[in-house]
């Protein structure tokens, strides 16, 4: 019988659990690793012109070859900060409205200090397509009630919880600047919370989450970002799991010679997460036995 798609983040996560122990160093090096992509890949959805190879030339202080604003170089260092911050604290701390904005302080500072830390205030509108965001009076209160609902929502699996969340969050655009990744921050935290790894919504993905996100503003449905997310924290399951269970980590490509299969046919499936693959620097890769 075919799982669904929440079924098999159960089962892998189920797996991932017990894998995992004795194995923290291994997960902290992928972590670690990856933390350029996720920076990379928010930022690019809100269209910084840095290259993934740029933004990892960034984190590890190292000389770029060609003139970069200092905001980009600041909004590369200032997530990658953030990412390393919530890996630290979100398992030991609740999310609350004084967590998002310090969050929102530390992704923000040098970049756009005025605002830095705080909701929208004042006549402060903002507008993102046809969507204009909520007006500022009420931003703290809806907020709260965002978080006061996840919390005692326990009938909905929380991977659609997150979802939810993210899709009011982002109509609710309580910031002035920088709603998008710190939303995305979120979504991470609250993962984190759960004892799952973080998940990347993909750059090349950004039509998909963009259509999600106005499914949402439109139509009030949650379903097109629930598969946003599904698929992410599937991905992110079975990037972990390959390296837990010790396999030999090939491109999809170089798998697909080997197998006698089409290529094709396993990036389709790739995409669906239904073979284990994933991203590593934007290549489609797997675990090979």
């Amino acid at each position: 019988m075919k799982l669904t798609r929440l079924q098999a983040i159960s089962e892998l996560f189920a797996q991932y659990q017990v894998k995992k122990t004795n194995k923290e160093s291994l997960l902290i090096m992928v972590d670690d690793v990856e933390i350029a992509e996720r920076v990379y890949n928010s930022n690019a959805i809100e269209n910084s012109t840095l290259t993934l190879p740029e933004t990892e030339k960034i984190l590890l202080q190292l000389e770029i070859n060609r003139h970069i604003s200092f905001r980009e170089v600041f909004e590369a260092k200032n997530l990658a900060q953030v990412y390393g911050y919530i890996k630290n604290n979100a398992s030991q701390k609740p999310l609350s409205i004084e967590m998002i904005l310090l969050l929102h302080k530390m992704l923000l500072t040098n970049i756009y200090d005025e605002v830095a830390g705080r909701f929208r205030a004042g006549n402060e509108m903002v507008r993102v397509g046809n969507h204009i965001g909520l007006p500022p009076q009420f931003i703290n209160q809806r907020i709260q009630e965002l978080l006061v609902k996840y919390n005692s929502n326990i009938k909905t699996f929380f991977i659609h919880k997150i979802a939810r969340l993210h899709d009011e969050f982002e109509s609710i655009h309580p910031f002035v600047d920088g709603n998008g990744r710190i939303g995305r921050v979120l979504n991470n935290y609250l993962l984190i919370r759960e004892g799952f790894p973080p998940m990347i919504v993909r750059n090349k993905e950004k039509e998909a989450y963009y259509q999600a996100l106005q499914a949402y503003d439109e139509m009030r449905n949650f379903k097109p970002m629930v598969r946003v997310v599904e698929l992410a924290v599937l991905e992110s399951l079975h990037k972990r799991l390959a390296y837990l269970d010790g396999l030999q980590i090939i491109p999809l490509a170089e798998y697909a010679v080997k197998q006698k299969r089409s290529f094709h046919t396993l990036l389709n499936s790739s995409r669906r997460q239904t073979i284990p693959a994933f991203r590593e620097r934007g290549v489609w890769k797997i675990g090979e036995k």
